[in-house]
């Protein structure tokens, strides 16, 4: 019986090990992400607030939805074209989302198109989280030992999609961290540039501006859904809202990303660098 006991406990942990090694969002809400889509889509509005100041430049919407009896905040933001020196766009905020769910990361909220006051623009299940990661450097929080190895990877895959998607706006006030230490990413209205600067070279490599920021370890089903990626498999998951030079360009980060991991690989061996 002992012997069992000890069994079950060991297959549990490898399991949950394997789950937090690769995706942020439980099973449980993976599994009603097409649900919240749908509600995002066409729950009733019964709040409005527009947010503004430093942590919302873009001066988005905090929607209260109600359909057949539940209650959901959501982020709705329309921005286009070039805003207080920045570019952005509500479309890359869908896109994200899309190309979160076919690579396998699951960090990103439902993100769907919604119509609001007459306008188009994105809309986001508003994310439930205990910490930004700002908050967890203010308060000098330290994440539990047996959880460190798990935000490390995390960390890792971020940096992975935010080379792939050309975010120049990732910092500490949008990436979330849950009560058990999942990371949550939102805000991505400044990516998918298209520009030399963001084609020739990632934003996350060894040479990153504030110190060497690396893909040190990556899932192998993630590396290999990148490989994956062509013009038209890109076209099929994210629809109307890239445009063919948007998509070249992605393509144009991913040889860079698989490259670096190549390098990696030669340097420390597959079994280091892949999981």
């Amino acid at each position: 019986m002992k012997k069992r006991l000890i069994t079950f406990l060991a297959l549990v942990i490898i399991l949950g090990f394997h789950f937090q090694s690769i995706a942020q969002f439980t099973p449980e809400e993976l599994a009603e992400r097409a649900k919240w889509e749908e509600f995002l889509k066409t729950a009733k509005v019964v709040g409005q607030k527009q947010m503004g100041g430093r942590e919302a430049v873009t001066e988005p919407w905090k929607l209260t939805l109600e359909k057949d009896g539940v209650t959901k905040n959501a982020l709705w933001k329309n921005p286009e074209g070039r805003q207080k020196g920045y570019v952005e766009g509500w479309r890359w905020e869908i896109v994200a989302y899309r190309l979160d769910k076919y690579l396998g990361l699951n960090m990103v909220p439902p993100t769907v198109e919604r119509r609001f006051q007459e306008n188009r623009g994105s809309c986001q299940i508003w994310a439930e989280y205990w910490k930004s990661l700002r908050d967890k450097y203010k308060e000098k929080i330290k994440a539990p030992s047996y959880k460190v190895f798990y935000w490390n990877r995390a960390t890792y895959l971020h940096r992975a999609f935010d080379n792939l998607i050309a975010n120049e706006d990732r910092h500490q006030g949008n990436i979330l961290i849950t009560k058990d230490w999942r990371m949550i990413l939102i805000d991505h209205s400044r990516s998918f540039r298209t520009s030399k600067k963001f084609t020739n070279k990632l934003i996350y490599t060894e040479k990153h501006k504030e110190g060497p920021k690396i893909m040190k370890e990556l899932p192998r089903a993630f590396v290999e859904k990148l490989k994956s990626l062509n013009l038209e498999v890109i076209k099929d998951v994210v629809g109307e809202y890239l445009t063919d030079k948007e998509i070249k360009a992605v393509l144009a980060r991913r040889d860079l990303i698989l490259k670096e991991i190549d390098k990696r690989i030669k340097k420390y061996g597959e079994d280091k660098v892949l999981y």
